[in-house]
């Protein structure tokens, strides 16, 4: 018995969360709709309103006619019940029955006036005898079930302790029910000298009826006219809400680079007029994007076409600059200096030209990403292997600071050894001799990289653009081992290549921190990254309260911002 009474309970839990949780879905569904469609905002609006409008009026008319048809019927009743009362009461008084039966004859004939419903409204009497009579005569008399207990206490004790004629509303029982009545009550006197009471009680039914009818009517045109107003409204509001959808699909549609997309345009009012501007800006964007993009191919094939042709004159020239170089000790020494420099911008055109056309493939589109499981920590330490000798020129320390001892992820190593080595070589050039930190740190969705200089470092303006082509914080800067001005935009156009973040952080005087993130493989995208921006002084983990207090808060944020070029 227990255990099927521990499972009706279970059931019923269960039945009320599953009614709970339908309620919450179909209210959420109400407000995503509220939200998101302006006609069903106008026509839910427009119908409570309308609701709200018709509940007073209706209350306000029901008051009215219940009150109309109370005083009416209240009014026929007091002057009937007057002119009944008064007459019963003087036939008592003008009779000279004196005997048992006589009496008895005489008030059961007179009570018979008393029947009848001559306003139309039944109506019924009950004389009872008061509680001080002695001798009675004549018992309790009605032509209906009522007795004494049915009249209201307020009218009971009025015509008790008065000798006028009183009245009451009250509950009449009918069967199983009540009905509204009306009772008037006076005081009678019949021989041999006892007080009785004599209730003249109106039914009231009829004019419920009446009012139940009239409350009915009142509610079904209410549900009709809130149809009707709620149908007229979203025919209207469809009228214009529908062509603003319609721009609106189209203007997403442009947005998603359909430039094809035009308003359908009828008749010649406000809204023929805003679909034909919309169609007339949609043409005019699509030549003026056309015509970009034209411009944008002709600069690339430009730049590819132009960093192919110049690959073999400057191959001759790097030979001839190669040889002169090698004998510059055998020159005076200015020809010797002019040897050096010629060898060395040679070098760095050489560079600039090597990442033009690796711009040239990005912009393209050929840009193949060759990936395979492989340890980040050994790609690190090559990196830092290649940038040793400008480490121990720079007077900066270069360390690596991790608790991993392995670090696999799906990447192209020749990508991501160009990506650190850029970052290194940065950090070293504008590290002023300070030391350079390299952390790196992984979670179970992705690997991290970060460069941490101590040098002059740079604004959050500059922290935005710093993955411009060409860009320079400082144009006047000097360049200690040359460079393009392509090696970071290159390096993000390889991070993005995996699917991955290069993000840039800097405060100036307290240096700069750049953070590669990647995912370990190469289906997941990327939520959050194993370490912060910028990481803390003692290594890869707890750096929240200094990027909370240094990190600019267009720059710190972990998804790609406006800093964040990848």
């Amino acid at each position: 018995m227990e255990s099927a009474f521990a499972q009706g309970v279970t059931g019923l839990k269960a039945a009320a969360a599953r009614s709970w949780r339908a309620l919450l879905s179909a209210w959420h569904k109400i407000v995503a709709r509220w939200r998101r469609s302006l006609q069903f905002r106008t026509v839910t609006a427009t119908v409570l309103l309308t609701a709200f409008a018709f509940l007073g009026v209706g209350a306000f008319l029901s008051s009215q006619i219940a009150s109309g048809l109370y005083q009416d019927r209240l009014q026929q009743a007091e002057a009937e019940s007057r002119q009944s009362l008064n007459r019963v009461q003087g036939i008592f008084e003008s009779s000279s029955a004196s005997d048992r039966a006589t009496v008895t004859s005489m008030v059961t004939d007179t009570l018979k006036l008393l029947e009848g419903t001559a306003s139309g409204t039944p109506r019924y009497y009950l004389l009872t005898p008061m509680r001080n009579a002695q001798n009675l005569y004549v018992a309790t008399q009605s032509n209906t079930s009522i007795t004494a207990n049915v009249i209201p206490e307020g009218l009971s004790q009025a015509v008790i302790t008065g000798t006028g004629q009183y009245r009451q509303a009250m509950a009449l029982p009918m069967g199983d029910k009540d009905v509204p009545a009306i009772a008037f009550g006076t005081q009678v006197t019949l021989p041999p000298g006892n007080t009785y009471a004599l209730y003249l009680i109106y039914d009231l039914s009829s004019v419920q009826q009446t009012l139940d009818y009239i409350h009915g009517v009142l509610w079904i045109g209410g549900f009709l006219l809130l149809a009707l107003t709620g149908g007229i409204v979203w025919l209207l509001t469809r009228a214009v809400v529908h062509p603003v959808s319609q721009a609106a699909t189209a203007a997403e549609k442009l947005a998603a680079g359909e430039l094809q997309e035009r308003l359908q345009v009828r008749g010649d009012d406000e809204l023929a007029r805003l679909g034909s501007s919309f169609n007339r800006m949609a043409a005019s964007l699509q030549e003026q994007i056309t015509q970009l993009a034209a411009l944008s191919e002709m600069q690339q094939r430009f730049v590819s076409d132009v960093s192919h042709e110049l690959r073999t004159p400057l191959t001759t020239v790097r030979m001839a600059a190669e040889v002169l170089y090698e004998a510059r000790d055998e020159f005076d020494p200015i020809n010797a200096r002019s040897a050096e420099l010629l060898y060395n911008q040679v070098e760095r055109f050489q560079a600039l030209l090597a990442d033009l056309l690796e711009i040239s493939r990005f912009d393209a589109g050929a840009a193949v990403l060759d990936a395979e499981p492989t340890d980040l920590l050994d790609v690190v330490r090559h990196a830092m292997e290649g940038a040793q000798p400008l480490a121990d020129n720079s007077g900066s320390g270069l360390e690596l600071k991790t608790d991993l001892t392995a670090c696999v992820a799906d990447m192209d190593p020749r990508r991501i050894d160009r990506i650190l080595r850029n970052l290194i070589v940065n950090a070293l050039e504008h590290g002023e001799g300070r030391p350079v930190e390299v952390l790196v740190a992984a979670s179970d969705e992705a690997v991290a990289v970060a460069v941490r200089d101590h040098g002059i470092g740079m604004t959050a303006m500059e922290a935005s653009r710093v993955f411009d082509r060409f860009w320079r914080a400082d144009p006047a800067r000097a360049r200690t081992t040359g460079g393009s001005g392509l090696g970071l935009s290159i390096a993000s156009e390889d991070a993005r290549l995996h699917g991955g973040w290069l993000q840039a952080w800097g405060q100036p005087g307290a240096g700069s921190c750049f953070r590669l993130t990647l995912p370990r493989r190469r289906d997941t995208v990327l939520t959050g990254s194993p370490l912060p921006l910028p990481p803390a002084a003692g290594g890869a983990e707890g750096g929240a309260e200094e990027e909370r207090q240094a990190v600019p808060a267009d720059v710190k944020k972990e998804e790609p911002s406006g800093a964040d070029q990848s």
